[in-house]
């Protein structure tokens, strides 16, 4: 009876700690969204003010200085704070569509955009990632860092590769991958990338997308009299379907698809849930030829899409120059 009375008691309590963290999160939202009221508003009135001629440049130090001298407990109204809203809002003003957004990031990744983001498209991906993703700003910085903004863009060049496929299958994925976060040892193998992958999995969650939920590794397909095994597979949250992982530590080769499509065939007809959507298959492999894999997926039927994955962190200049490269050849294409 004792212990009938403890369980009840036990939901009752866990209850109530979920009221409780619910609240926490809720205040902790309200006091984000008016900390940067509050600077879109410091801001905006500076900013008027300046170009108005009612002040000159040199009285955001005079008011830095007015306020550390009032209100001594105030922090981050220093000049340099003071400058960062100014540039907050005359970055956004003009832009309604981001404007309305912005409450929904925290001041820390705002900074990171604003310093690490050198166009308005740029700085736009990153806000509507990170309230999609729910950022950290450590995580967030990560994302930059590794260049996330130029590998989308540029994997638009391909994606012709997978025309049959929805586009919202194609978004979910990254035409590179970067997978500086495993130090693979000189001649590595596929067991370790996979044990690699899985080891490190929460970094590999943020490179990849957080609605990737782990099904399991080496997962293991009993077909006929023989057992095959898919080297990673994945539930998509939002895609509602498997996805699964082959890792390849050489060139993708033509017969890779073939194998991925049988896999993806025996997962529909075995595992996937009736109110599940078909499998998605990855091959990831080590890099590829742009005309083998357009020749490959040209009679492909099934939602397939091969990526390719670096050891190392892109040079960004890099990643720029290509993506420039990009712009102008489209809009060369359509003069």
């Amino acid at each position: 009876m004792a212990e009938i009375v403890k369980k009840i008691n036990e939901k009752e309590f866990l209850h109530i700690v979920s009221l409780i963290n619910n609240a926490k999160e809720k205040a902790l939202l309200t006091v984000n969204q008016e900390l940067i009221t509050l600077y879109w508003e410091v801001g905006k009135y500076i900013s008027e003010k300046i170009k108005r001629a009612d002040w000159g440049e040199g009285i955001i130090d005079n008011l830095a200085e007015y306020i550390s001298i009032k209100n001594p407990e105030i922090k981050g109204f220093n000049r340099r704070g003071l400058f960062r809203m100014r540039q907050f809002y005359e970055t956004y003003a003009n832009n309604p569509k981001v404007s309305a957004l912005l409450t929904q990031l925290t001041w820390t990744n705002h900074l990171l955009i604003l310093s690490k983001s050198k166009s308005d498209e740029e700085r736009e991906f990153y806000i509507m990632l990170s309230i999609k993703e729910r950022y950290s700003s450590r995580e967030l910085e990560r994302q930059i860092d590794s260049g996330v903004f130029e590998r989308t863009m540029l994997s638009k060049k391909v994606s012709s590769v997978a025309t049959q496929l929805p586009k919202k299958i194609t978004s979910a994925f990254k035409d590179t991958y970067v997978l500086d976060f495993l130090n693979l040892p000189h001649g590595y193998t596929e067991k370790d990338l996979r044990s690699g992958l899985v080891r490190s999995f929460r970094v590999f969650v943020l490179e990849f997308g957080k609605d990737f939920a782990f099904v399991g590794e080496e997962y293991r397909l009993p077909v006929g009299n023989n057992d095959y095994f898919i080297d990673l597979l994945f539930y998509h949250r939002e895609l509602k379907c498997l996805v699964a992982f082959e890792l390849k530590i050489d060139d993708f080769k033509p017969e890779y698809l073939g194998k991925l499509n049988f896999y993806l065939e025996a997962l529909d007809s075995d595992v996937k849930k009736k109110h599940e959507n078909p499998s998605v298959g990855v091959i990831l492999c080590k890099s590829k030829d742009k005309d083998v894999v357009e020749y490959a997926m040209g009679r492909n039927m099934s939602a397939s899409l091969i990526a390719e994955y670096k050891t190392k962190l892109i040079d960004k200049k890099i990643l720029k120059k290509k993506l420039d490269e990009f712009y102008q050849l489209s809009f060369e294409a359509n003069k």
